[in-house]
C-alpha cells in the first residue's frame, strides 16, 4: 500500500507511521531523514538542498520531491510506503499526485490523525528530548528513570524550543491554514480515512489498521 499519514504537530504522525510501516512491512519515508541523508551522502539534490538552508531558506518542493522520486524507486518500496511530512500544502498534494502518475502508481490511503489541539499543547509542552540519542521522552506520560536525562545513554534532556507553548500555537495556527485543507483535497476521491488520535498508542495504532483494511 501507499499511504499518507498528516495531522497536527504532535499529532503522533511520526510514531504511529513508524509502527504501522513495521507491521504492514513497508518502509515509513520521513522527508526529514530523507533530507538528512541526502546531505550525509554529498548527493547532487543533498548539495542543493544545503545550499538553501546553508541561506536560512525553505527547500523547495521539487527538490523534496525530487528525494522522494529517488527513494521510492528503491526495492523496499516496491510493496508500497508510508510517506510522513509531506505534502504539507495543496500546492505539494497535487505536485505529489502529478509525480507518482507518471511511475504508474497513486496513493491508496490517507490517514488524517483528528486530535484536539489543546491536547497537542499539553503533549508538546511536556516533550523532552535526549541531547544525544534523540529518544523521547514526556514528563507526564514517559518520563525518564532518573528525572532529567536519558535511560540509553544518561545524557540529558532538553526541551526543543519549538515545544515552548508560544510556538507550539504558532505552529498549530501554520498548520490549521496550509495543512489542515488536505482532509478535503483528499476525501474528495475516497482516499481520505479519518482516526481519531487520542488514548492509548496501542488502541490509535489498531484504529489505522482498521481503517486500512488490516
Amino acid at each position: 500500500m501507499r499511504i499518507v499519514f498528516f495531522g497536527a504537530p504532535g499529532s503522533g504522525k511520526g510514531t504511529q507511521s513508524k509502527r504501522t510501516g513495521a507491521t504492514l512491512l513497508i518502509p515509513q519515508l520521513s522527508t526529514g531523514d530523507m533530507l538528512r541523508a541526502a546531505i550525509k551522502d554529498k548527493t547532487a539534490l543533498g548539495a542543493k538542498a544545503q545550499s538553501y538552508m546553508d541561506q536560512g531558506q525553505l527547500v523547495p518542493d521539487d527538490l523534496i520531491l525530487g528525494l522522494i522520486h529517488q527513494r521510492i524507486k528503491a526495492s523496499d518500496c516496491h510493496e508500497g510506503y508510508i510517506l510522513d511530512g509531506f505534502p504539507r500544502t495543496l500546492v505539494q498534494a497535487e505536485a505529489l499526485d502529478e509525480m507518482l502518475a507518471k511511475e504508474d502508481q497513486s496513493l491508496e490511503r490517507v490517514i488524517y490523525l483528528e486530535i484536539d489541539p489543546e491536547l497537542v499543547v499539553a503533549r508538546l509542552k511536556g516533550r523532552r528530548v535526549c541531547s544525544l540519542c534523540g529518544e523521547e521522552y514526556h514528563v507526564d506520560h514517559r518520563p525518564p528513570q532518573k528525572p532529567g536525562f536519558c535511560d540509553k545513554d544518561g545524557a540529558p534532556l532538553a526541551q526543543r524550543p519549538d515545544d515552548q507553548e508560544k510556538s507550539i500555537r504558532v505552529r498549530l495556527e501554520a498548520y490549521h491554514n496550509q495543512t489542515a485543507p488536505l482532509a478535503q483535497y483528499y476525501a474528495k476521491d475516497g482516499r481520505l480515512a479519518s482516526v481519531h488520535a487520542e488514548g492509548d498508542i496501542d488502541e490509535i495504532s489498531l484504529r489505522i489498521l482498521n481503517a486500512l483494511g488490516h
